[in-house]
């Protein structure tokens, strides 16, 4: 686009730090293959204390917003209006801008992420799972295991005290976790499925050759992959799945919301695919 070209629509991620989203590589691919000329998606470094400032400041051309950490808490607080997904989940990572009656409405599509995420890999029906984790991610975790049938996954945390927040939102989405504290030395009991959504790092220790079955093994990170923790399910037979599945697939909805129309997620897939492919190549 030319830069006397007026822009048209525009959509941004938020977060900090932010250098490194490949949000605009999925966005940015939506819109080239939609003919979306005039649509921009920028990347803004934003904390949770100017996020407020920033919204209120938005021009009628912003369509939507992409909020990852630390904003997905406090974006509820910057909508006029919530989806029942996002209140029962407690989080949004999506506002889509300028809609009828509700100028901000905050969106949860991580949700969609990992329910999409699990449904590629073949998984349609969940009788028994397990979340690592405690955090916005877990609880968007419980929604979509719900989807899939689960509705008293086992938790395993590093502290039990710190779970306030995912004890709240198994309420509001009426489901009866099993929590347990001890990570990362808890054992894993029986499951058809795991989902750690635990920070880079923090399920390294994990080996999936002591687990009792060999569940599908979703690991939320997805840099470098294989994880420590996919390296070990892989190496005992686990199926695995990248978080870059969950990254394209609620990302494909947060382009249908902004939007209004069908994300093409072949070429979304594309390019996140090379983008992966050139992060990963020595200079």
């Amino acid at each position: 686009m030319a830069d006397s070209e007026p822009i048209k629509r525009r959509a941004a991620v938020l977060g900090s730090p932010i250098r490194h989203s490949l949000s605009p590589t999925l966005h940015r691919a939506a819109y080239a293959a939609l003919g979306l000329t005039g649509w921009r998606y920028d990347t803004v470094e934003c904390r949770e204390a100017a996020l407020a400032t920033f919204v209120e400041q938005l021009g009628p051309e912003w369509a939507g917003l992409s909020l990852t950490m630390p904003l997905k808490r406090v974006a509820l607080t910057v909508a006029d209006g919530i989806s029942p997904l996002a209140s029962a989940v407690g989080a949004a990572n999506t506002l889509v801008l300028g809609q009828q009656g509700e100028h901000r409405r905050a969106e949860n599509t991580d949700v969609a992420g990992i329910l999409a995420a699990l449904r590629e890999a073949g998984v349609d029906q969940v009788s028994a799972a397990v979340i690592l984790g405690a955090g916005g991610t877990a609880r968007a975790a419980l929604a979509a295991l719900r989807a899939l049938g689960e509705s008293a996954p086992t938790v395993l945390v590093r502290d039990p005290a710190r779970t306030t927040d995912l004890r709240a939102a198994a309420d509001r989405l009426g489901v009866r976790p099993m929590i347990s504290g001890g990570l990362p030395d808890s054992a894993i009991p029986e499951a058809d499925v795991v989902v750690s959504t635990l920070p880079p790092g923090a399920a390294d220790t994990l080996n999936c050759q002591r687990w009792p079955t060999r569940p599908v093994v979703l690991d939320v990170s997805y840099t470098p992959w294989p994880t420590p923790l996919a390296a070990s399910a892989i190496a005992a037979g686990c199926q695995t799945v990248s978080g870059l599945a969950v990254l394209l697939h609620q990302a494909v909805t947060q382009v249908e919301l902004m939007t209004g129309r069908r994300a093409p997620i072949t070429q979304m897939r594309a390019a996140l695919d090379a983008a992966i492919r050139s992060r990963s190549t020595p200079d």
